[in-house]
Formats: C-alpha cells, structure tokens, sequence
C-alpha cells in the first residue's frame, strides 16, 4: 500500500455549495481533473472552471429526476478498484473505467428538510441514495481514495496536500473514511428515526441515535473520565444551541445542570410573569415566579441560599441590569437565559469566571421528543416528560377545598417537581419554593429534609417559625402510608398535590381530613431518577 497518493480526479457532488467555488479553484490550479453532476456541475461552469458531467463518464444520461446518475460501474468502479491489484486494473481498463482520487459529497438535506416541516412526499424526495453509496465505496477504499463529506474539511485537505505535493497521506484518507461512514450513520439515523415516526412506531426493532460533536471537554462527572459535548441537530432552544458571551469553557456537570434549569424554568410562560430557577447538582435549591426577574431571583435564592453558592440559574425571560447585579452579589457558575441587555452584559464582563448564555426562546415544555439512558449491554428510550397539569385536570379528594391561592401554589409546586430527583418533594408558598426535599429513598425523608432546610433559612433570614407554614406541597408519587401527610402537617403545609392511586389512599384522604389539609389528586406521576 502506498502512503501517499496524488490527486488526480475528483468526483464533487454537493447540495451545501458553501465554499464550493473557491475550493473547486483551489484543485483546478493544483491540477486536479473535475467531475461532477447536475447543479454542482453547473454551479462550476458558471464560475468559468471546466468539468467534466459524470453522465459523460457513464455514457448514461441523468434521469428519473435525478435519481440515478451516479449509480454506475463506471463511478464505483473507480472509487472501489484497488490500485496495487493487477487484476483490478485490467478489469478497469477494460471497460474504459478511469480512477477517482478524490469524493466530495455532502448529502440531501434530509434532516433540515424534516426541521421545516416539510411533509412526507417531500421528505422522501430528500432521502440520498447516490450520496451515501459513493461515499461508503471511497471510504471502504480509503487506502487510495480521499472522502470529504464536510464543507468544513475544505480547508484542511487543501493543507495535506500542500503538504504532501498534491497528495493525500494514508493517515489522512483514514482520518476522513472515519469521518464519511459516521455521517452516513447519521444520515441513517435521522432518516430511520423520522421513519418510526411517521408510521406510528414507537418502538422500532431497531433505534439509532446520532449527534454532532459540539466540543471535546476536558473531563467528565469527574477527572478520570473522558467526555464530549454532542449536538443532536434539533432546532430545541438549549445548551446546545445557546451563545456563550463570557467565560471559561462549560464542564460536563456544567452543560448538565444547566440544561435541567432551563428545561426547568421554561414550564413557566413568560407571559404570565418572569420565573427564576437555581438549580444545583441537577436539582433546583430555589424556584419562583415575580413582578420582575430580579424579584423572582431573590425569591428562588432565599428557599435555599446555602446551596445557591456556585450554582446555575436559569430565567424565562430577558436578563436585566439589575438582575444581573444581584445575581453577582454571590459565587454563580452559569446564567441562561433567553437573552440578555446590554447592561446586564456589562454587569457580568466584571466577573470573568461567570459564564452567560442566551438562547434565543425558551424550549417547549410541552413538546414530544425522545430521552434515552445507557444500562448495561443497551440503553431505555422514553418519550420526554412532557405532562402538563391545569386546574380542571385536578380531582379534589378531601371535605376541604384548596383556595384559590393554594391551587395556584400547588400548581406551581407539581411544575418544580417534575424536575426534582424522586423521591421529591416541594414546598411552595406565593408561587415561591420554600423548601425541596430531593433524591431520597423514602418519600417521608425527602418531607423532613424539606422542612429542615426551610427552618435553616428562616433562621438565616430572622424569622421565628419555618418557611413552609402556610404552604402548599407537591409529591412526585403517590403516598405509600398517611405518616407521609402527617409529617407535612407537622411542617405547617395546608394543601397537597400528588397523583394519588396508593393501596392505602384512603388511609392518606382520611389523615388530610383529619387534621384539617386540602389534597388534590393529578392521576399523573413524575418520577425523574
């Protein structure tokens, strides 16, 4: 196997034409002959460069609408052929088949296609055949033939072969058949994935997931373990599409945390007033809506201020001046937000180690997706939790009816916990959290933490009794035993929100009643682990 391999024939078919012109310009003066297809070929023409129509080297014309034209011996004959084996060549030279060096080709733009909304017809019309054929040969290939499938790879193949006198090295062409078979994976994916949607499959025999690298990061959860930031080409306002003004490159646990208090702080729609979420280690330590969102920041902080320190926070609405100076009143480690004024950016360009992102909206909360989770030897796939809960879903099941003002509370209290570590539970009061019990392996556990920490900050902020007297609280699961509700009781709560279907519901109904609750039940779980 030779090392080094000139370029002297390049196949080029695009449908991204970005940067074509100048990058065909740059093989034609390195001597690289030109062979291409329909609106690529003309592309090239008008720009005054000579090539040569595949249909010229086939002896077939293009046709059915173009879909077929490059499926030919004459094509994958020179893309596949080994040029050390004898018999090979013959055979090439035989049948008047000429070498490709080089494949340039970026596929129908299926996955954008689909983003549009686009329907079905027209999408099928964007399923690549050609493409994905071409590039599976060159790359199987790649010990004599160069595969680009990447507008951005341009530029450094241009540099191999300054490098190598208009050749390519064998590390290189092996570098990029890498390159080629993960997008034609992709490809695969997207086009798979769109498919079992579109019949109604929801679970297909086989699933495949596919993403784009967004950046390397330098460590995983911890130092020992490598990561990666990969963007799955969805046009979901988030970590993965949000611009980042100042400050150090995200971490793992960074772009983690940060995508649970967005996806947090969107269930609350800016039209009905700003909401602030702080959340730490996945987990909000502060939650709340406000006339502004510099009065929805101090409220989410003092649920929990202690936890805040070195958290994320997330707002629903435009970051302010104001409320970027009292975000900065504290140690934070990230801002999202839809978008940010000009002198909130100010605010921040003092704290270097601040980082600010923006996202452009807030992502649907309500919208279907996919999320899926590795065990060993496989992976779970759900759909996303994307439940709502309004006023006339709620079922009330004890003599005393919750007010006005505590249906609005419990409310609010159910949307936090769906984004709480089950077991969960959230303690609420004037749309505020007042306290958060998370993650536990007892439902009754995560009520006392709750409560506990509500006391630590009334403590904290001067006041004689627990933040969570007067509240209303949300479960994310039904209560196994009444000891559950007796213990918010004992915190003060006066309204419960939970979804109800335990053994011993009547056992939970007859506490609530007995010391004198409000319970509604949503017959909808949140469980998040």
């Amino acid at each position: 196997m030779t090392d080094r391999i000139p370029l002297k024939r390049a196949l080029i078919s695009v449908s991204d034409k970005t940067g074509l012109i100048d990058f065909a310009r740059a093989l034609a003066a390195r001597g690289v002959e030109l062979l291409s297809t329909g609106g690529t070929a003309k592309a090239l023409r008008e720009a005054g460069l000579t090539v040569r129509d595949v249909a010229d080297a086939t002896g077939f014309p293009e046709m059915m609408d173009g879909r077929v034209k490059t499926l030919h011996p004459a094509v994958h004959g020179g893309l596949l052929a080994l040029r050390d084996n004898e018999e090979h060549m013959v055979a090439a030279r035989s049948h008047g088949i000429a070498m490709i060096d080089l494949l340039v080709v970026n596929l129908y733009p299926f996955e954008e296609t689909v983003a549009k909304g686009a329907d079905y017809a027209d999408c099928i019309e964007n399923i690549d055949i050609g493409g994905p054929a071409m590039i599976r040969a060159a790359a199987k290939n790649h010990a004599f033939v160069t595969t680009i499938v990447d507008v951005g790879d341009y530029a450094a193949l241009l540099a191999e072969m300054d490098e190598n006198d208009d050749a390519t090295s064998h590390a290189f062409r092996q570098h990029q058949a890498q390159i080629a078979y993960a997008r034609t994976a992709a490809y695969d994916a997207a086009v798979s994935g769109w498919m079992a949607q579109a019949v109604g499959e929801d679970t297909p025999r086989r699933r495949s997931f596919a993403g784009t690298l967004a950046q390397p990061l330098r460590y995983g959860e911890n130092p020992h373990q490598a990561a990666a930031f990969y963007r799955d080409g969805s046009d979901r306002p988030g970590v993965a599409s949000a611009k980042q003004w100042q400050g150090k490159e995200l971490s793992y646990n960074n772009i983690n945390d940060t995508d649970a208090a967005f996806e947090l702080v969107a269930e609350f729609d800016p039209a009905e007033g700003p909401a602030v979420a702080i959340i730490k280690h996945a987990n909000p330590c502060g939650v709340a809506r406000g006339a502004s969102a510099v009065e929805a920041y101090r409220r989410a902080y003092d649920c929990d201020r202690t936890s805040a320190f070195g958290g994320i926070v997330a707002l629903n609405t435009v970051l302010d001046g104001e409320t970027a100076r009292a975000i900065t009143e504290i140690f934070t480690e990230v801002v999202i937000a839809p978008g940010a004024s000009d002198e909130a950016r100010e605010v921040f360009a003092a704290k270097k180690n601040l980082r600010l992102l923006t996202t452009g909206g807030l992502p649907d909360a309500g919208a279907a997706g996919l999320a899926f989770r590795q065990v060993a030897g496989g992976f779970l796939v759900q759909g996303r939790d994307n439940a709502r809960m309004t006023r006339a879903d709620l079922k009330v099941v004890t003599r005393r009816q919750p007010s006005e003002q505590e249906l609005g509370d419990l409310l609010f209290a159910w949307s936090v916990a769906k984004h709480v570590k089950s077991n969960a539970i959230v303690y609420a009061r004037d749309m505020a959290t007042v306290g958060i019990g998370a993650g536990q392996m007892s439902r009754i556990d995560s009520t006392r933490i709750g409560k506990r920490k509500s006391e630590d900050m009334a403590e904290a902020l001067g006041l004689d009794q627990a933040l969570t007297i007067g509240s209303a609280v949300a479960s994310d699961a039904f209560f196994p035993f009444a000891d559950g509700i007796e213990a918010l009781a004992a915190a003060g709560a006066r309204a419960v929100i939970q979804p109800g279907g335990s053994m011993r519901d009547d056992e939970v109904i007859e506490a609530a009643d007995r010391l004198g609750l409000a319970m509604v039940f949503t017959g909808q779980r949140h469980f998040r682990h």
